[in-house]
């Protein structure tokens, strides 16, 4: 397909989805990214009746702009058991979507620059061999033979790769439309550009969701609102320490392929795309903007995310209208206009000034290509915990309430993992995984967190 949008869905992508609200539904999911779709497509087909509704459009933040990876390889080991099945329903959905998605089987490869970085790419093959993930390591000479580099001797080399064979790329604003297109078939009721307002509760449980357009009564309610999150359980004094990282992201013009799939090394990642282009990021290349939860979650933080940081820019200000912004209601009536009115699309401003710098190291990779044509550059805010794994699970302090977020720049491929795994719960079944390390209480339990792979 090669008439999708150069970017990201926006303000400017038509509304698609406005179906009139119903007066009540087993489940509201508030949130239209692929955590929130995902979840609202499976709980469907568990027999709930559910509504979806998005403050502005399905897909327009970080799950319209992240790499568009289907990755098992290098997962946290808790994760791996979900992504294993969310590869397996990438398949099945796509098929479903008739090839809406993009979804292809390519692999994807770890290239390691050194001797030392190999070895830390090497540690992780364990981990797959004790989740029969086929991941294996390719010496200098067989990266070589998948990654075209022009046979010319200036191109930067690598001494050895990882490689899980059967992982896998999908075109991200293609995507999730498309899967909200076949929940919508299904029998989900989908709302764009319409914001939730607030939970109505009585007796400690969830009865309704306050909406700009009207109340919906429900038994239970999901929310998957990724960087928003925080903010709206926040206002219902539920508190998790959840922050959002910037990340800035290219698309190339057409070019010749060097690589099918999805690569990345220690400066440069790159996924072939259907247009012939490639998706090119700098993997080291973060930004922190410091608010109010950022001060309050510092010590959250401070123990497990060291080596996170590492890559990590702080910016004095965040942006206004932002989840953590300094001049963002943390509070507001069910009749006032909120900041997720305010702030349809959180849309950060792209770090062009790096765009240099990617282009150069895309061309000492492939000198025969020299610098690329970027037809776009794009930001999104990564939603993130401190132990860089996500919360799914039901909120102790109100019946009925649960979340799924902070997937922490994981979330674009399990998100169906996940997605189904909260569907079972919604339904009062076993989520089919252990998900005992996303459990919610883990920040105020006593637990020692364990940070897992890097954002």
């Amino acid at each position: 397909m090669s008439s999708h949008p150069r970017g990201p869905v926006n303000l400017d992508t038509p509304i698609r989805f406005s179906d009139s609200l119903p007066g009540a539904v087993d489940v509201v999911v508030i949130g239209g990214g692929i955590a929130g779709v995902a979840s609202a497509l499976y709980m469907r087909a568990e027999g709930l009746s559910v509504a979806l509704i998005e403050k502005g459009r399905i897909g327009c933040e970080q799950s319209s702009r992240n790499w568009g990876w289907v990755r098992q390889h290098g997962r946290d080991e808790d994760e791996l058991p979900v992504m294993k099945e969310a590869n397996r329903l990438w398949g099945e959905l796509d098929g479903r979507m008739k090839g809406a998605a993009g979804f292809k089987r390519c692999g994807i490869l770890y290239l390691a620059s050194s001797e030392k970085a190999l070895a830390a790419r090497e540690v992780w093959l364990d981990v797959a061999k004790r989740h029969q993930v086929k991941t294996r390591v390719l010496s200098a000479r067989e990266v070589a033979a998948r990654i075209d580099q022009g046979g010319l001797e200036t191109a930067h080399r690598w001494v050895g790769a990882t490689i899980t064979e059967d992982d896998g790329r999908a075109e991200p604003w293609q995507a999730v439309p498309a899967l909200a297109g076949l929940a919508q078939e299904d029998g989900v009721c989908l709302r764009e550009n319409c914001a939730a307002r607030a939970l109505i509760t009585a007796n400690g449980r969830v009865e309704a969701v306050v909406t700009e357009a009207g109340t919906i009564r429900c038994e239970q309610v999901l929310v998957a609102a990724g960087a928003w999150s925080s903010l709206f359980l926040q206002r219902h004094g539920i508190i998790i320490p959840q922050l959002s990282v910037r990340s800035t992201v290219s698309a190339t013009a057409a070019m010749p392929s060097v690589f099918e799939g999805c690569a990345a090394d220690e400066k440069l990642a790159f996924r072939r795309r259907e247009d012939g282009g490639y998706t090119v990021s700098l993997p080291d290349l973060h930004d922190l903007y410091i608010g109010p939860s950022a001060f309050r979650h510092f010590f959250k933080w401070l123990p497990v995310a060291g080596e996170h940081w590492r890559d990590t820019r702080f910016r004095i200000k965040a942006p206004k209208g932002f989840p953590d912004g300094w001049g963002t209601a943390r509070n507001w009536a069910e009749d006032d206009e909120t900041p997720f009115e305010r702030c349809r699309v959180l849309e950060p401003k792209p770090e062009t000034r790096k765009t240099e710098r990617l282009r150069e190291a895309f061309a000492a990779r492939f000198p025969h290509l020299g610098k690329p044509r970027l037809i776009a550059t794009w930001s999104g805010m990564i939603d993130a915990m401190p132990d860089i794994v996500p919360v799914c699970d039901r909120v102790p302090a109100i019946d009925g309430l649960m979340v799924m977020t902070g997937l922490s720049g994981h979330g674009f491929g399990i998100g169906p993992g996940f997605g189904k795994a909260m569907a079972k719960i919604a339904s009062g079944k076993p989520a089919g995984h252990d998900m005992t390390r996303f459990r919610f209480s883990r920040f105020s339990d006593g637990s020692k967190l364990r940070p897992g792979p890097a954002i």
